[in-house]
């Protein structure tokens, strides 16, 4: 292909035409360039929107059977898989009749630099046993997902 000086002056006035970028649309341009993840995917949880998580998640009783498998990370998955005669999602022993009789999901601290946020969960399993764990969750999750559970004693 040969270039002409016609065709490259023909070049410079279209792009002579165009509009001038804006300082904002400079500035998001820049954003973008900066963040090359999606404008949807830059979405971080919310303090409200892992606590809503975790109480769903965790119920009264604990996590459903959809839950363990679609709501928990691949490296959750794999930490349950090396702890077979543990539950680890709940810190405790698997038992056929092991559930909780109550699970509370305590306040929500969320970590913008670190993006996790994270809350202490409580279980009680009788009168006189309860336990304590704290259950992760990455702020860029999509969909949100308990990340990390790590058992209190």
């Amino acid at each position: 292909m040969k270039i002409t000086s016609y065709s490259l002056g023909a070049l410079l006035l279209t792009l002579l035409a165009l509009p001038a970028p804006t300082p904002a649309a400079a500035a998001a341009a820049a954003a973008d360039a900066a963040d090359p993840a999606p404008v949807g995917a830059r979405h971080r949880h919310t303090g409200s929107e892992i606590s809503a998580f975790l109480t769903s998640f965790y119920g009264h009783h604990g996590p459903s059977v959809h839950d363990r498998d679609q709501r928990v990370s691949q490296q959750l998955k794999e930490k349950q898989a090396h702890a077979p005669s543990s539950d680890v999602l709940l810190c405790a022993q698997k038992e056929p009749s092991n559930e909780p009789q109550d699970i509370a999901v305590g306040t929500v601290t969320v970590a913008q630099s670190a993006g996790v946020g994270w809350a202490t969960v409580t279980t009680r399993w009788g009168a006189d046993q309860q336990d304590t764990f704290t259950a992760y969750v990455r702020l860029d999750s999509r969909p949100i997902k308990l990340d990390d559970v790590i058992c209190a004693g």
